[in-house]
């Protein structure tokens, strides 16, 4: 089935950074909940937002997360640090957001990550910046996935973002990423396909249009997860809908919760 990394526990978001702020644990506790209840197979934790006060907000973000907390954490942040502070407190399992093949962040997580036990997110990002084709995509996942399980990290556990781009700056870039998945894919079948798919959609009108069609095409083409709010009701129908159409939801049995318990409509 499709995993949803919930990313709304961000302090890039303005009520989020104004909750840390203010230690207004209730607010982030009510969201944790909302999350978990729409189906959130992750929660992403990021504190990086107020700069000089990450490692204490992100202590006070898992102290105050994981007694309310049924599902793992994605723990989110680029300084090796913070996450093995973090990595830590955590009661189960985690997701680490990120590692890419960026020299200086490649470098830093690589100790980070030899010998843990973790799921990871590999972002197919180099210091020549955004790939600019599919076959670009799949040389850096290839890397990625090879340098990964040379430190003892499963294929099964990593998550490959192949890293959407705008398809409002170049018509090609939807097919690109798509046709780039596809490879991936049958070149490492264990591996999770993840990312941030409103990039797509970034500088058009009716974006949320533009989501919901694009997740149907990334998960035909084997995407099986992805980093979005799962308090819009209109993507997670979308996504359900779309894993039963694929075989992955067996006698329908998802689908059917959803229409009974009304997070699937007309």
């Amino acid at each position: 089935m499709f995993e949803v990394i919930g990313e709304r526990i961000n302090t890039s978001r303005k009520p989020v950074q104004a909750a840390v702020a203010e230690r207004d644990a209730d607010y982030i506790i009510d969201d944790v909940k909302k999350q978990q209840e729409a189906g959130a197979t992750f929660i992403d934790v990021n504190a990086g937002a107020r700069i000089g006060h990450e490692e204490e907000d992100m202590r006070w973000l898992l102290d105050t997360i994981q007694p309310v907390c049924e599902i793992p954490l994605a723990l989110d942040s680029p300084d090796p640090a913070i996450l093995e502070m973090a990595f830590a407190m955590v009661e189960k399992t985690p997701l680490v957001n990120s590692i890419s093949l960026e020299k200086e962040r490649f470098e830093a997580m690589m100790p980070f990550l030899d010998g843990r036990e973790c799921k990871i997110i590999a972002l197919c990002m180099d210091d020549a910046g955004m790939p600019g084709s599919s076959d670009d995509i799949l040389g850096r996942a290839r890397k990625l996935v090879s340098e990964l399980n040379s430190i003892g990290i499963a294929t099964s556990d990593i998550y490959v973002d192949p890293l959407v781009q705008p398809i409002s700056t170049d018509a090609g870039k939807g097919v690109m990423v798509l046709d780039a998945v596809r490879a991936i894919k049958a070149e490492f079948p264990e591996v999770h396909i993840t990312g941030g798919l409103s990039n797509i959609s970034y500088g058009l009108p009716q974006r949320h249009i533009i989501n919901r069609t694009f997740v149907t095409l990334m998960m035909d083409a084997g995407m099986d997860s992805a980093i979005i709010d799962p308090l819009d009701r209109k993507i997670m129908a979308t996504i359900r809908t779309a894993d039963m159409l694929l075989g992955h939801d067996q006698f329908c049995m998802q689908y059917l919760q959803g229409v009974r318990s009304g997070a699937i409509e007309s």
